[in-house]
């Protein structure tokens, strides 16, 4: 095994919330997560205790834990001072795992971590929806995740297993050191039609199948997505 870098830290907090009335009438949501000092399994699919309200876009084996680095809780705040109570503590953007010292720039697509006993992989970024407005009250907050490019991670998990604040996070392969989640977030975002990039992007295998097929569409469309109904606030 032959690594780029390897980087180990530990956990802050292991973070889980439950499916409540959230935003316009008739949505749940459970995105309010809460730090859980009980060791948590870890299955295929989720976090133990932690709930998803819309399975369709939320869970699953691609997502099926959200990482968020505590390090970008410092640029919010200085960009956006009234938000500090919401940043006070971890879970604030819905994670479920909080590190310090590692961020899109330092973990690539694929990289395959022990966390806690359980081995997870990067799968895909995050997509950031409506519900980040609500969240905290900022009407085009999805959107400002989304350009700022502090967006967070999931992992698929390789082999379940359970995790609690204070374990380790390490790395133990890097498969595509020359795509950290920085590079896949530009080609989704910015770059959005740099063929060369969306080429790239497609043939990776390790890379989420939604992810891959936002890349091939545009390859054959030179379009891009349309992202209103993810970002805006329904009424």
């Amino acid at each position: 095994m032959s690594l780029s870098a390897h980087l180990t830290l530990s956990i802050d907090a292991v973070l889980e919330g439950h499916a409540r009335p959230f935003g316009p009438p008739g949505r749940t949501s459970a995105i309010d997560k809460q730090p859980v000092a009980a060791r948590c399994a870890i299955s295929e699919t989720q976090l133990a205790g932690d709930q998803q309200a819309d399975l369709r876009v939320h869970g699953g084996p691609e997502k099926a834990v959200h990482h968020y680095p505590r390090d970008h809780y410092a640029a919010w705040l200085a960009e956006l001072p009234a938000l500090a109570p919401r940043l006070a503590r971890p879970g604030a953007f819905g994670e479920n795992i909080s590190t310090t010292g590692m961020t899109e720039a330092d973990v690539c697509i694929g990289d395959i971590y022990r966390l806690g006993s359980a081995l997870v992989q990067v799968s895909q970024g995050r997509q950031p929806c409506w519900k980040l407005n609500v969240r905290f009250d900022v009407p085009d907050m999805a959107l400002r995740v989304q350009n700022s490019g502090r967006t967070g991670w999931y992992y698929r998990v390789l082999e379940p297993g359970d995790v609690a604040a204070g374990d380790r996070i390490d790395l133990q392969d890097r498969p595509h050191g020359d795509w950290p989640l920085s590079r896949l977030v530009d080609v989704l975002y910015r770059n959005k039609l740099d063929a060369v990039s969306l080429r790239r992007m497609a043939a990776l295998e390790v890379l989420a199948e939604s992810w891959r097929k936002v890349a091939r569409r545009r390859l054959e469309t030179m379009e891009v997505e349309d992202w209103t109904r993810r970002v805006a606030t329904p009424d």
